[in-house]
């Protein structure tokens, strides 16, 4: 636990016990004595907290001083009940052999890391079984904590009981292994500890590692696998204290070591991730201690209102082109960059000594094993020293260009080596062979997302693309991006790759038909790549990340007319969704201004990915049908208007069809009431819903006609999205749909997607798709 300044002034141990002497020594009942102590430790808690509280605000305490102050108070609280238990209230004199105990931390307490506000975890150790003694010591502090208002959570065990509990159980001996001595019986705890070496730690470091990584890989599964979300867990989340705590328990169960720093001297980490770790650890411990102190409960979620709260606090102020907000999250965003990238490293070189492979030594039996020059280890591309990047820089480019190319992973300590040397990159800005294999990476049929945000995390893509460096871990404040630019971008090129592939061809059909056609192939990967390189600079982004396409696409190989293409996909790329959503697809003038802008059929379909690309990469759920509808209806008319025709005659033919669609599968409808409900319906229901949905719709309407209901629901489950369709079928008129929009807000349930269909015969069908608050 790391040192405590001026501990006496947080709470002074002696005067208490001194104050809590005389309490026993009046002539009061035990229950009034109880009462007073009750006052005397609440009193003392409150006390010292403030006092940490104050250090933390306006002190100089980190978040890292703030967690062992408060882990020093407990301690000094619990040893404070325990003595005056053991001398007052439960039994004077001397305990025999098997009414020893012994108070040990366990959790974030027994690492010395007790947050404000935070579970405080105990272990009373015994001997062997429960005495009366034991259980009457344990039932007066446990209570006398709970009445403190003290989140305690707690185990009684013998050592024998933890020793063969932590053989089968995982989360047991997680809990050994950061277990901490604070008061009674030491010998006891120094035997558990002891035991715990001999009979539970050795020999199975593999199987610990294994379950660890394990562990953390499932935690970033079920929380979206990102450490870009928009309001981050600053524990749970990838990058996050919770991954700072799994290496922390692997290096303690191999090596025996609590302070990170022994690593260094060990070999196991250079001095550049051994302070990396300790600045990430104190800076996320900083912001985790704000967000307790702020909300005055164990939250660990750094919420929209929080940030800003907190951003100040932490000295961050408004400077051009990003507000003190924006730089926060983006140091934050940077900090759990880092924690991911030496989780990843140490955790993988961890396992593998786990498995007892030599250390950091390629085997001499596949050294001469390789793929297009580079060695391979156990199925991973591998270097045998820094120097071959030294040596070589353009290998720093290549590597991950061959990597790509034969679908292989890459050796940890490759990844080391890379991270090291990645300054030598700025050489190769001007390389064109180091600019032909980047586009090549880039334009991969493969798939480059994985690539390029490894490429991002080794510090090689920001210092081939110097503009790039400018937008990594930056975060859009504005509540509608959900990720940082860099990871909206990497995502957008990964989402465009999809596309191509045909894997979005359900979601996005037009997109994935046109995209074969296109020939400004590689203009519309490197425009996907700037769209938002210019992102917080303050001014127009699009027109300045025009301007970085001009100069960037002739380095990278570009020709005259790739260079004026992409350099107009990026001055443009807000400019159909722009159109779409907020203009009058029905006013043909709105269609010929759109044409007249984007000149060309080619464009238009460059326009229309890129788009479908950007809107899909913002976030979960921003992509909805309603977008979709309005970019297809957009795409199809300026396409009809572009070959000749009229804005509005390519709407018309699908109308046309899908009325005959419909009519066929309502065959055994009587003629005319199929035709009069033919007829109801406007343009809208004709282009937006499939024709399996529009007879749906249909018998539904029918039958809530026949019914002579005022007001009629339907129900579908959208099992792929997670979601419940709404259909309510009634009267329209003005603020219907408010109304409903309104009723739907007060019962808690998120409207992810709208719809408002008047028919002709003054009958409303509004669908709303909606999800719980979990999603």
């Amino acid at each position: 636990m790391s040192h405590i300044y001026k501990p006496r002034e947080i709470i002074d141990r002696r005067k208490i016990h001194a104050v809590l002497d005389a309490l026993a020594a009046e002539s009061i009942s035990e229950e009034a004595k109880r009462i007073e102590l009750l006052s005397v430790m609440k009193e003392a808690f409150k006390v010292g907290n403030e006092i940490i509280r104050e250090r933390f605000e306006h002190g100089g305490y980190s978040g890292v001083d703030a967690v062992a102050a408060h882990s020093y108070l407990m301690d000094q609280i619990i040893r404070i009940i325990f003595d005056y238990a053991i001398v007052y209230s439960v039994r004077r004199g001397v305990p025999t052999t098997g009414e020893r105990i012994s108070i040990v931390a366990i959790g974030g307490y027994g690492r010395g890391e007790l947050a404000p506000h935070s579970d405080i975890d105990l272990l009373f150790l015994l001997p062997y079984k429960k005495t009366p003694l034991t259980e009457q010591l344990v039932e007066f502090m446990l209570y006398l904590l709970w009445d403190m208002k003290l989140k305690v959570g707690h185990a009684v065990r013998s050592v024998g009981d933890n020793i063969s509990q932590a053989k089968e159980d995982m989360t047991i001996r997680t809990t050994l292994l950061e277990a901490r001595w604070v008061w009674g019986d030491q010998e006891l705890a120094a035997e558990l500890m002891s035991r715990f070496d001999k009979e539970v730690k050795h020999g199975t470091a593999k199987e610990f590692v294994q379950a660890k990584l394990a562990e953390r890989d499932q935690r970033h599964e079920n929380l979206g696998d990102s450490r870009y979300r928009l309001e981050p867990n600053v524990k749970e989340d990838k990058g996050g204290l919770r991954d700072l705590h799994t290496l922390y328990w692997i290096a303690k169960y191999l090596y025996g070591v609590s302070d990170i720093r022994k690593l260094e001297a060990m070999g196991v980490l250079d001095d550049d991730a051994a302070t990396r770790f300790v600045k990430a650890r104190e800076f996320l411990s900083t912001v985790r201690c704000h967000i307790h102190y702020t909300t005055g409960r164990p939250d660990n979620r750094l919420t929209f209102d929080l940030q800003r709260t907190i951003a100040p606090r932490l000295g961050y102020v408004d400077r051009p082109g990003a507000t003190a907000v924006e730089r926060f999250m983006k140091h934050y965003f940077l900090v759990v960059r880092d924690v991911g990238d030496l989780t990843r490293i140490f955790c993988t070189l961890l396992e593998e000594q786990g498995r007892g492979t030599p250390k950091f030594r390629l085997p001499v039996a596949l050294r001469t094993r390789s793929v297009d020059g580079f060695p391979v280890e156990g199925g991973r591309i591998s270097v045998l020293s820094e120097e071959v990047f030294e040596v070589d820089p353009i290998k720093l480019l290549s590597i991950f260009q061959v990597a790509l190319k034969h679908s292989r992973d890459f050796h940890p300590l490759t990844l080391r080596y890379i991270t090291s040397s990645a300054r030598r990159v700025a050489e190769l800005r001007k390389n064109s062979e180091a600019n032909r294999i980047f586009l090549e990476i880039l334009i991969s049929e493969k798939g480059s997302e994985a690539i390029l945000r490894l490429m991002s995390e080794c510090g090689v893509f920001g210092r081939f693309i110097p503009d790039f460096a400018r937008v990594v871990a930056q975060m859009q404040y504005d509540m509608y991006h959900v990720y940082t630019t860099d990871e909206h971008t990497i995502r957008a090129i990964g989402i465009l790759n999809s596309i191509e592939q045909g894997r979005l061809k359900d979601e996005l059909p037009i997109a994935s038909e046109v995209v074969g056609k296109i020939q400004s192939r590689r203009a519309l990967y490197v425009a996907t790549l700037l769209h938002d390189i210019a992102k917080g600079r303050g001014g127009d982004h699009s027109s300045l990340g025009a301007e970085i396409a001009d100069e960037l696409c002739p380095r990278l190989g570009l020709t005259d007319e790739e260079t004026e293409t992409t350099s107009w996909l990026v001055r443009s790329h807000l400019f159909m969704s722009a159109t779409a959503f907020k203009r009058d697809l029905d006013d043909p003038q709105t269609i010929t201004q759109f044409c007249e802008a984007v000149q060309s059929p080619e464009r238009l379909k460059l326009l229309l990915v890129l788009t479908c690309a950007d809107i899909r990469a913002v976030g979960p759920n921003v992509w909805n049908n309603w977008k979709a509808t309005l970019l297809r209806e957009l795409y199809m008319r300026a396409d009809q208007l572009m070959r000749g025709g009229h804005a509005a005659g390519g709407t018309d033919a699908r109308v046309t069809a899908a009325r005959k669609a419909l009519a066929a599968r309502l065959s055994d409808w009587p003629k005319d009431v199929l035709e009069s409900y033919i007829d109801f319906g406007p343009p809208a229901f004709w282009l937006t819903f499939g024709i399996a949905m529009q007879e749906h719709y249909a018998r539904f309407m029918l039958a809530a006609d026949e019914d002579n209901e005022k007001l009629a629901f339907d129900f579908t489950v959208d099992e792929e999205r997670g979601a419940t369709h709404m259909v309510i079928y009634t009267q329209d008129y003005p603020g219907l749909f408010a109304d409903i929009a309104r009723a739907l807000t007060l019962t808690g349930v998120s409207v992810v997607d709208a719809k408002i269909l008047t028919f002709s015969n003054s009958m409303a069908v509004d669908t709303f798709t909606i999800q719980d608050q979990q999603g």
